[in-house]
Parts: structure tokens; C-alpha cells; sequence
């Protein structure tokens, strides 16, 4: 099992700045791939990066999105992923959750508000 904690979500506006922070805890050893998603209201939830494991060379992914403007990176001994959010649009406002994968299965935290007024 795996226990994930986001923080760091709040309200902004328009062209500011947020760093999101996840924490897992438990069986952290078993992490591979670790994520953030994203979801608005009355929509489907989206990927929005992808952090591979250190063994990998922490390789990223980005949905075309945010690519420029968020950046994902992890701290293996703190087990901590960040997402830091940049140059922020109304269109980001989402509730953005967590995800650790790993050989059992995936991880979800309990989501973290972000809200970006025009």
C-alpha cells in the first residue's frame, strides 16, 4: 500500500505561479512512475505530467498544455514529486491529484484545488 498527500493548491491569478507537492508514504519502494492529473468540473481527468523513476533517468512527459509552463520533478529520498506551475491560465483550474505507479497498481492522492482567476 501507498499513501499519497498533495499539497500546495490555492487560488492565484492569472499569470502566477503555484508549486504543488506530494508526499507518499508506505510501501515507497515499489514506485515507479510517478504523476499528476488533473481534473475540472464536468470533465474527464487528464494527465498532465509524468516523472519516470531515477532508475530511468527521471524522464518527463507533458501534455501539449502546459509543456513550457509546468515543470515535474521528484526527490526519491523525501519521497516527494512537485509540480511547479508557471505562467498560470482560468483554463488550469482543476482539482490536480497525484499518482505513483507501481507492479501491484496505482495510486491516487485525495486531490488538491487549484483556482486561477482572470
Amino acid at each position: 500500500q501507498v499513501q499519497l498527500v498533495e499539497s500546495g493548491g490555492g487560488l492565484v491569478q492569472s499569470g502566477g505561479s503555484l508549486r504543488l507537492s506530494c508526499v507518499a508514504s508506505g510501501n515507497t519502494g515499489n514506485i515507479l512512475d510517478m504523476g499528476w492529473y488533473r481534473q475540472a468540473p464536468g470533465q474527464k481527468r487528464e494527465l498532465v505530467a509524468v516523472i519516470s523513476s531515477g532508475g530511468d533517468g527521471g524522464n518527463t512527459y507533458y501534455a501539449d498544455s502546459v509543456k513550457g509552463r509546468f515543470t515535474i520533478s521528484r526527490d526519491d529520498a523525501k519521497n516527494t514529486v512537485y509540480l511547479q506551475m508557471n505562467s498560470l491560465k482560468p483554463e488550469d483550474t482543476a482539482v490536480y491529484y497525484c499518482n505513483a505507479e507501481t507492479e501491484p497498481g496505482a495510486y491516487w492522492g485525495q486531490g488538491t484545488q487549484v483556482t486561477v482567476s482572470s
